[in-house]
């Protein structure tokens, strides 16, 4: 490690991976030792083989398939490049000199004991960002994409979806949820064309470590395990003391979350504010800089905040995992106002990834995945699954300005990663949630021997009892993996008939997207075709149309062909699941998470 910031560089390369066999050969590899013996897949992260089952190239479908395994050749990405801009090196005293050089050592000897053991897979960058999860470099804007098919004249605007892409090498432990924020972006101009760039969000994490040319900063859930974990807090904390490094402007990645609110996009992470980035008019992505609302917002905010399609508001969460309050509530007016804060009473601090809004009401899950620091003392993970807890929901008025307002309801042994949708039932004093129940809890962060579930569910809440059912949407839902989706934006908080899922099967990669009816539960599936895999389907509402129906629009989603190691944005009839449109990328688009879509309206809004 060097004792001083390294001299400006317009690029830093990664050596290229070793090329594998299979994916299972890559899963069975350690920070240290590469042994032949293939373990088995038990970790929801882990690289699975993929299937030998052919699918259709593109089809609609309402059978389950079944899968078997087969060798690939893994194919290898090219080295990342940092992006071509004047960095600000930090400019050193003497004595910080001299701290940074003694902390390097500490954190080389650091290094070198971590590679004497084996990493888990949760925590292994082998496994966590292997294949087509491998970071890119930034693309700038190319314009006049390869269109196969029409792209539907109600689509004008930008497609946006969010990931983790680290800009460096890891040099220890590293999750996919670790890495840095990188927007890639589709642009549909008036004139039926199309235009795609992909940019980092400059965070103050990401834009210090661009400068020093090497990750600094604690990787909050790769690294921060055991008692080496403690070890890179103690670092953390030490060259913020001697002023290596900045602290006071926000450690987060901004790599999960997207929403457009009051003329401003924001990408968001948990363990930071939101950070604003700004759309040209070409289609580029430009970094605004860490959003506040105008001083409004003292405290982070997480990646899923939801804004009501009648009143424009944004409802939001906060959590804590270090000090109470460990969770708080708030929303903004749709001119962006902030209410002040609902602190919500929690006995200890409980990760809260995403809640739902109702016509009247928030719905808050308190489940049993807590963040407990001590057991980095005893060896292992803050992020664990309390087994005696009882999971619950809580039910507070949405302009409520106490908690003591608050109904919570139990719902034991459920924890939903997502929520997709929720409303009331006022014949029965009932609020209706629609959530992937996901078991083990714990197997997106700690290895588990059980196989991961993630079943689409109907949670009750009755109001006046204090009594909940769950039950599966439906037979085939509890057959297959539904994650990452949504139901038209329209319908969010009230009562919706379709939602619109990823197939998570092979987990964790997407196959393809469901389209569930929620009160018959029938699904009906579109296959992205043999070795290709996408992400989140996002629903695009048929703006103007006079049909009434719910389904009337189209879903965009990202897909990558592993065979020929391209990537396409793939645009679908939501009504009878026919491929509309293909658009071909010019650069490969990572396995990421969430994204939004921007009509052109309101682009020419933004602030």
């Amino acid at each position: 490690m060097a004792s001083a910031p390294p001299a400006a560089s317009s690029s830093t390369s990664w050596p290229k991976p070793k090329v594998c066999s299979s994916f299972l050969e890559l899963a069975s590899q350690n920070s240290l030792a590469w042994p032949s013996r293939k373990p088995t897949i038990n970790s929801s992260l882990q690289i699975p083989v993929k299937p030998n089952t052919a699918l259709p190239t593109t089809t609609t479908t309402t059978t389950t398939t079944t899968t078997k395994t087969k060798t690939v050749i893994i194919k290898t990405p090219p080295p990342i490049t940092a992006p071509e801009k004047e960095f600000s090196l930090p400019q050193w005293n003497p004595l910080q000199m001299a701290a940074a050089a003694a902390l390097d050592m500490i954190e080389g000897a650091l290094v070198s004991h971590e590679q004497q053991h084996p990493l888990p897979k949760t925590a292994d960058p082998r496994v966590q960002i292997a294949g087509n999860f491998a970071p890119v470099p930034e693309h700038s804007v190319e314009q006049d994409l390869p269109v196969t098919g029409k792209i539907p004249d109600c689509i004008r605007g930008v497609y946006v979806r969010n990931g983790a892409n680290p800009l460096h090498q890891p040099v220890a432990g590293h999750h996919f949820f670790d890495g840095d924020g990188m927007i890639h972006a589709v642009k549909f101009n008036h004139d039926g064309s199309a235009s795609y760039a992909c940019r980092f969000t400059e965070t103050n994490r990401f834009v210090q470590e661009r400068a020093l040319g090497r990750p600094i900063f604690p990787k909050a859930i790769g690294e921060l395990h055991g008692h080496s974990g403690i070890a890179r807090l103690l670092l953390f904390f030490s060259r913020g003391l001697f002023g290596i490094l900045d602290q006071s402007e926000g450690i987060g990645v901004a790599n999960a979350g997207l929403v457009f609110f009051n003329g401003r996009l924001l990408a968001m992470s948990e363990d930071d504010l939101p950070y604003q980035v700004r759309i040209t008019p070409a289609g580029d992505l430009k970094t605004v800089g860490r959003y506040d609302f105008m001083g409004q917002l003292k405290s982070t905010m997480i990646a899923h905040p939801k804004v009501d399609p009648v009143s424009g508001e944004l409802f939001a969460l906060s959590y804590d995992v270090v000090k109470k309050p460990y969770l708080k509530y708030f929303r903004f007016s749709s001119n962006g106002i902030k209410s002040p804060d609902v602190e919500i009473p929690l006995n200890e601090p409980t990760m809260m990834h995403d809640f739902a809004i109702t016509e009247k009401f928030v719905v808050i899950p308190d489940s049993q995945m807590v963040f407990k620091l001590q057991e980095m003392m005893k060896g292992g993970s803050p992020v664990v699954c309390k087994k005696d807890k009882v999971s619950r929901f809580g039910v507070l008025p949405k302009h409520a300005s106490d908690a003591v307002e608050i109904k919570w309801v139990d719902v034991p042994d459920c924890f939903c990663f997502h929520l997709w949708n929720a409303w009331e039932d006022t014949e029965n004093d009932e609020v209706v949630v629609i959530g992937s129940c996901m078991t083990p809890a714990d197997s997106v962060f700690n290895e588990c021997e059980e196989k991961l579930r993630s079943v689409l569910s109907e949670i009750r809440l009755n109001l006046k009892t204090g009594k909940s059912t769950r039950r599966p949407i439906s037979a085939e839902a509890e057959e297959m993996n539904l994650e990452a989706g949504m139901v038209n934006r329209n319908y969010l908080g009230r009562k919706a008939q379709f939602a619109y899922l990823a197939i998570a099967e092979p987990w964790p990669k997407v196959s393809g997207f469901a389209k569930v009816d929620l009160a018959t539960g029938e699904i009906q599936k579109f296959m992205y075709g043999e070795d290709k895999y996408g992400g989140e389907p996002f629903f695009v509402p048929r703006d103007g149309s006079d049909s009434g129906r719910e389904d009337d629009g189209y879903i965009l989603s990202f897909v990558h062909d592993e065979n020929e190691w391209k990537s396409e944005l793939q645009i679908v009839n939501a009504t009878d699941l026919k491929l509309e449109a293909s658009i071909k990328l010019p650069s490969r688009v990572p396995y990421g998470f969430h994204g939004t879509f921007i009509n052109a309206n309101d682009l020419k809004r933004q602030v």
